[in-house]
C-alpha cells in the first residue's frame, strides 16, 4: 500500500523554480539587468574622466598649422565646450547621451555617432570571423586533445596553444606581415584596382581580411582549446560515462553524446564573456593592418586627442562587453539546471 505524500513534503520535493512560481528567475534576470545598467553608467563616468587625463591639447592640435591667436583659441575652446569646468562638461555630455548625441569630433567636425556607424561593420566582420573560426578550431582541438590525453597530439597541441596565447597580437601581426612577404594585402580593406560587382568586391575584402583575421584566430583559439580540454578531462571519469560504457556504447558515442555536451558548458559561456578580450585585441590588430574599423578610429583619435571620438568608441565597445557578459550569465542559467536551483 503506497503512502500519500503530505502537501508540505511535496513542496519540498518540487523544483525550486516551480515552488517560487518563476519569481526566482525573474528576480535573477532583473538583478543582472540592473547590474548591467550600473556597469554601463560607470563606463560612461570612467570614459569621460579617464580621457581627460591624456596628454595633449586638442585645440592646440587643431591650430597647429596657423599662428596662435589668443582670441581665436579662446573662441574655439568656447565653441567646443571645453572652457567650462569638468563637472559642467560631464553634465552636458551625460544629458546628450540620453538624447542619442555622442558629441561632435574635434578634428573632423562630424557627429561621433555617424563616424562610429561607418566603422562598426569592418570591426564586426573582423571580430565575428575570428571568433567563429577560433571557437570551431579551439573546440575541435580541445576535444581531440582531451580524449587522447598524454599522447603526442595532446602535448603538441597544448604547447602550441600556450605559445600562441602568450604572444601579443600586434607582434604576431607584424611577424605575419614579414613571413607572407606581400602575399596578402597589408593595409586597408579594399584595393583601388578591385573589379566591379559584388563577387569581385567580396573576394577583395576576403583577401584583405586573411592576415588580421589569422592574427586574432591564432591567439584566441588557444584559450578555447585549453578550456575545452580541461573541461572534458574533468568529465571523463564521471559515473555517467562509466555507466554508458557498461551499457556497451561505443567510445565515440560516449564522447559525442554524453561527455562533450556536458563539457561544452564552460566553453560556451567563455565565448561570450571573452568578447571584450577579442575586441581589445582587434584595436591593436586594426592599427597594424590599417583595417578601417573602430580600432583604427581609436588609434587615429589618440593623436589629437579627439576626446568625443575616444569617449564614444569606449562607451560602445565597453557596453558591448557588458551586454555579452549579461547574455552569458543568463545563458548559463538556462543551460545548467544547477544554477537555477542554487
Amino acid at each position: 500500500m503506497s503512502q500519500a505524500i503530505a502537501p508540505d513534503q511535496a513542496a519540498v520535493l518540487a523544483d525550486p523554480d516551480e515552488r517560487r512560481g518563476g519569481t526566482g528567475t525573474l528576480r535573477f534576470v532583473l538583478t543582472k539587468i540592473a547590474e548591467a545598467v550600473a556597469s554601463v553608467f560607470l563606463v560612461i563616468v570612467l570614459g569621460f574622466f579617464l580621457f581627460r587625463l591624456l596628454p595633449g591639447d586638442p585645440v592646440a592640435f587643431m591650430a597647429r598649422d596657423r599662428p596662435p591667436d589668443p582670441g581665436q583659441i579662446a573662441e574655439l575652446r568656447e565653441r567646443l565646450g571645453i572652457d567650462k569646468p569638468v563637472l559642467a562638461q560631464f553634465g552636458n555630455y551625460f544629458v546628450g547621451l540620453f538624447q542619442g548625441d555622442f558629441g561632435e569630433s574635434y578634428i573632423e567636425r562630424r557627429p561621433v555617432l555617424d563616424m562610429i556607424g561607418e566603422r562598426l561593420w569592418p570591426t564586426v566582420l573582423l571580430v565575428g570571423s575570428a571568433t567563429v573560426l577560433a571557437v570551431a578550431l579551439g573546440l575541435w582541438l580541445g576535444i581531440r586533445a582531451a580524449w587522447k590525453r598524454d599522447s603526442f597530439f595532446d602535448r603538441a597541441q597544448t604547447g602550441i596553444a600556450l605559445t600562441f596565447w602568450s604572444v601579443p597580437q600586434f607582434w604576431l601581426g607584424l611577424l605575419l606581415l614579414v613571413a607572407t612577404n606581400g602575399l596578402f594585402p597589408s593595409r586597408g580593406m579594399h584595393s583601388p584596382d578591385a573589379g566591379p560587382g559584388f563577387f569581385a568586391q567580396s573576394l577583395d575584402v576576403l583577401h584583405h581580411l586573411i592576415l588580421p583575421c589569422l592574427t586574432l584566430l591564432a591567439v584566441f583559439y588557444a584559450q578555447y582549446m585549453l578550456v575545452m580540454r580541461s573541461s572534458l578531462l574533468g568529465e571523463m571519469n564521471a559515473d555517467y560515462l562509466t555507466t554508458a560504457r557498461a551499457k556497451g556504447l561505443r567510445d565515440d558515442l560516449v564522447r559525442r553524446r554524453h561527455a562533450v555536451p556536458n563539457a561544452l558548458l564552460p566553453t560556451v559561456t567563455l565565448v561570450f564573456m571573452q568578447f571584450g578580450t577579442v575586441v581589445a585585441g582587434a584595436v591593436t590588430v586594426e592599427a597594424v593592418f590599417s583595417w578601417p574599423g573602430l580600432g583604427q578610429l581609436t588609434y587615429d583619435a589618440l593623436h589629437g586627442p579627439d576626446l568625443p571620438v575616444l569617449q564614444g568608441v569606449f562607451i560602445v565597445l565597453a557596453s558591448a562587453v557588458v551586454l555579452m557578459n549579461l547574455f552569458a550569465e543568463l545563458l548559463y542559467r538556462v543551460l545548467d539546471p544547477r544554477v537555477r536551483t542554487a
